[in-house]
């Protein structure tokens, strides 16, 4: 059994980097910045998006936990 941080910790960290993967769809499906088509036409394209994503989610997960931890702290009086 898990400690219970740990536990945070990892189920806050996978949700933000299944939102980082998400957000990265979303570019490529609106083709922000042209996204799709160099994702498509170059050659090595899918390697571009699989970093893209893997950079994405270790921003979000991180900010993700973050805002987790902040969240839990006891209000001011």
């Amino acid at each position: 059994m898990m400690p219970p941080l740990v536990r945070l910790y990892v189920r806050e960290t996978l949700l933000g980097l299944a939102l980082g993967i998400l957000f990265s769809m979303a570019l490529v499906v609106l083709n922000i910045g042209n996204l799709r088509h160099l994702i498509d036409t170059v050659e090595g394209g899918w390697l571009a998006f699989l970093l893209l994503s893997f950079f994405n989610g270790i921003v979000f997960a991180g900010v993700q936990f973050g805002v987790r931890v902040m969240l839990m702290a006891d209000p001011e009086d």
